[in-house]
């Protein structure tokens, strides 16, 4: 059988180990693949069902109207920062160390932000609701604000994605010969004519450093504005002028620990060993170390006036929280998903590829159960109760429609970034800070 990376032209040894992936699929991708294909299908099979027979499928009720749909939506909505993290600070700081990371980095942002903007309709309940939010838009609304900044996060997230990308299309266009016609025709139609001139990328890096400086206050904007969609309902635990640094500070955090569990499958699975160094997996644990301080300070204020108080509902709230039914789960993300992690990574033995992996992924664990704990204990703690409510108002727990659904969102996600770097290049392979670093 003929070997198609065989018959590439390559014309360097960097130029092969970014592009390999791209020619052949392995008997496991395929297997990955469909394995995602399967949740995302069972998903749509369970919101068939919400769709067919309401929200009364889910365990969402009067009190508890955000449930888990809401928590992955926060929960989205911060590992994209992560892009601009890469893409912008970093870059505009000359942090050429992450420089290899930016793609991954965009690459997540997009997948992340675009299930966000589908788990939402999803919990319209009735899809053709997001309409009316366009026809009758009311711009006084927080939730309004949250619609036009997604939108426009996205577009621009996008947007940063393509132009990074532009000069290894062109150059999937040149070299890559033995692929399917499909693919080339899509190289031919996205290079959109690059040839490699000077002029060509004195405006791409034009273009791209634009793109960098608008996305980094809108980025900071949409978590900004989607923590006051809690912070203008009345909850305990909402009212709190904290939320806005602390969703952002959070973000910032989680979206750390994504790529970095990220870097770790895809320097494994793709044999980037020479692109993604030991160095860079360093690098990484020293910033999610700051990015964690900073998000256990504001942890801090967060609770340290409601429990200091412990008046009324807010009492009872932290209460459940620290020693109630939440409990559990609520230490398991102070600890387990933000002070050990931070102790562990002060030595460098734990900032080791493994090591550093096996920790992010108790942060990333850690970042989706605050999001549940951020929503769901403050709602069913009203502050003007409904008085006989049923039984069921009054406790939450997802039904299998709202785990299958969430399950498929996260498995979208996946199914996106798979296809993307199945597609294109991971890492820049026209970008000379990106060269292999032997025995690194």
């Amino acid at each position: 059988m003929k070997n198609p990376i065989a018959t590439q032209t390559f014309q360097s040894k960097k130029e092969k180990d970014l592009l390999k992936h791209m020619i052949s699929t392995s008997l496991s991708y395929k297997i990955w693949v469909a394995f995602l294909v399967c949740v995302i299908l069972f998903g749509i099979y369970a919101y068939y069902r919400q769709l067919r027979y309401g929200l009364i499928v889910t365990a969402m009720r009067d009190y508890t109207s955000w449930g888990i749909y809401i928590s992955n939506f926060v929960f989205y909505v911060a590992i994209s920062l992560v892009g601009s993290l890469f893409s912008c600070i970093l870059k505009l700081n000359n942090n050429k160390w992450a420089d290899p990371l930016a793609r991954i980095s965009e690459i997540i942002a997009v997948a992340a932000i675009a299930c966000a903007t589908v788990i939402i309709i999803v919990d319209m309940g009735r899809p053709e609701r997001l309409v009316y939010v366009f026809k009758y838009l009311r711009i006084q609304s927080p939730i309004i604000w949250d619609v036009i900044i997604i939108n426009t996060y996205l577009s621009i997230s996008l947007l940063l994605l393509y132009v990074s990308l532009l000069p290894d299309i062109a150059l999937c266009r040149d070299r890559l010969t033995d692929i399917p016609n499909w693919k080339k025709r899509m190289y031919r139609f996205w290079a959109i004519n690059w040839v490699n001139n000077p002029k060509q990328f004195s405006m791409l890096k034009k273009a791209s450093r634009i793109l960098a400086l608008l996305v980094l206050p809108i980025a900071f904007a949409i978590h900004t504005i989607t923590s006051w969609l809690f912070a203008t309902t009345w909850r305990p635990g909402w009212d709190s002028t904290n939320l806005g640094p602390y969703f952002v500070s959070g973000a910032f955090m989680a979206g750390a620990g994504v790529i970095i569990v990220a870097m770790y499958i895809i320097r494994k699975q793709l044999k980037l060993h020479d692109y993604i160094t030991i160095s860079h997996f360093d690098n990484m644990g020293k910033l999610l170390v700051l990015l964690s301080l900073v998000y256990l300070y504001f942890n801090i204020n967060e609770y340290l006036g409601p429990s200091f108080k412990m008046v009324g509902v807010e009492g009872e709230h932290i209460n459940e929280l620290f020693i109630g039914k939440y409990a559990p789960m609520y230490w398991f993300v102070q600890l387990g998903g933000l002070v050990i992690p931070i102790l562990l990574l002060f030595f460098k033995m734990f900032r080791k590829p493994l090591p550093i992996f096996i920790i992010s992924l108790f942060v990333v664990l850690g970042a989706w159960l605050k999001r549940y704990l951020i929503v769901i204990p403050s709602l069913q703690h009203p502050y003007l109760p409904i008085q006989d409510v049923d039984e069921s108002y009054l406790h939450y727990v997802p039904t299998w429609e709202e785990w299958a659904i969430t399950c498929a969102s996260f498995a979208s996600m996946l199914f996106i970034i798979t296809i993307l770097i199945k597609l294109f290049p991971v890492i820049p392979v026209n970008d000379e800070d990106t060269e292999a670093a032997p025995g690194s």
